[in-house]
């Protein structure tokens, strides 16, 4: 597994910081879409200036063990979004999950960050304004309409299909909608490449919520109907009434979890995979389909269902009120076995957020 390469430490003059204080200089009234044009024009300036100067470092060693190990530890990519510390956890653009929490606009009634607006930030390196991130809420709505062969598709798959399954056939299907690939059989310049790769990023974000509310209703509650989208709701609050859910506490929980999970640098299978698949000019909804196969592994994204039916497993062998005793012999007889996955400290900031809301919950 790559490591994520930065063109200096967190202690540093990291790139995220001066790409942060580059692109607060956006207007706070501006357009996602103005605030990132600006950004990459900036920005342009700032790799090229780094690259003159630095192209010719060396940034480590590769040993045989790392190539047998699957590239882990050798630095080969450059992410700039975020960034995981084994004491802080994770940072989006230089903002710790608390820091997120505090600054990020949130919903009328809501304590918790609303995922368009770390969008926002990942994409721009700033801070958006409440105005921005209404804005970002209502373009996603007004781009979330899936094409009939779409929803013909996950209609007809039989229930027993995993819903990753139906999430990699669905968004790959969505390809016949890709604004990239017609600029690109029109002969577009390279330099607008990315002005087709935001229009369809955009349309896929918008539309994931449709596709996973169709996949779990469909899966798990007899193909119920998702209902309508509410343009004047956030992207979480939609998502969660088209899977049935009207809990506000529910919807928060939502927002947080969204948000969180929102990146996760970019070494990880998925997110190199994606990358990977880009890099070939394969457009947004081939790229994402791509990498939601290496998620859909278990030493990957299916971690998160292997845990839940481990939750399970120990409610049928303890009860639903285990002793102390009872969890660490369970645990014991779990680690035994050999079938556990590596765990890593980077996602204590994550839990600790998860927490302190389930418990309101």
């Amino acid at each position: 597994m790559f490591t994520c390469l930065y063109p200096a430490s967190r202690h540093g003059p990291a790139m995220w910081k001066l790409s942060r204080t580059l692109f607060s200089t956006c207007k706070s009234s501006a357009s996602l879409r103005s605030a990132l044009e600006e950004a990459i024009t900036q920005h342009r300036e700032v790799v090229s200036a780094f690259r003159k100067e630095h192209g010719g470092k060396k940034v480590g060693e590769v040993t045989v063990d790392m190539m047998y190990g699957g590239m882990r530890g050798i630095k080969g990519l450059v992410t700039e979004t975020s960034v995981l510390d084994p004491e802080e956890g994770i940072r989006f653009r230089g903002y710790t999950i608390k820091e997120c929490q505090k600054l990020l606009p949130k919903a009328a009634y809501g304590k918790e960050p609303l995922p368009e607006g770390v969008f926002f930030l990942l994409l721009t390196g700033r801070i958006p304004s409440d105005e921005q991130v209404k804005a970002v809420s209502k373009e996603l709505t007004a781009r979330a309409s899936l094409p009939n062969h779409v929803v013909t598709m996950l209609k007809n798959f039989p229930t027993t299909m995993h819903p990753m399954t139906q999430l990699v056939a669905a968004t790959a299907a969505l390809n016949t909608e890709s604004k990239f690939v017609a600029a690109y059989n029109k002969g577009v310049s390279k330099n607008t490449y990315w002005e087709y790769t935001y229009e369809d990023s955009l349309d896929l974000i918008a539309k994931l919520p449709i596709i996973a509310a169709i996949i779990y209703n469909h899966s798990f509650h007899g193909g119920k109907s998702i209902g309508k989208l509410d343009p004047n709701a956030d992207w979480s609050l939609n998502f969660a009434r088209m899977m049935g859910f009207e809990n506000p506490l529910f919807t928060e929980l939502l927002r947080l979890y969204l948000t969180i999970h929102c990146d996760h640098e970019g070494g990880n299978v998925s997110a190199h995979t994606c990358h990977l698949v880009g890099s070939a000019l394969s457009d947004p909804y081939l790229s994402f389909s791509a990498s939601m196969c290496g998620l859909a592994g278990p030493l990957h994204g299916l971690a998160n269902q292997e845990v839940l039916t481990w939750i399970m497993d120990l409610v049928r062998s303890k009860g639903k009120s285990p002793t102390d005793d009872e969890v660490i012999q369970f645990v014991k007889e779990t680690l035994n076995s050999g079938r556990v996955s590596q765990i890593s400290s980077y996602f204590l900031p994550q839990k600790e957020s998860i927490t302190k809301l389930l418990i309101c919950f």
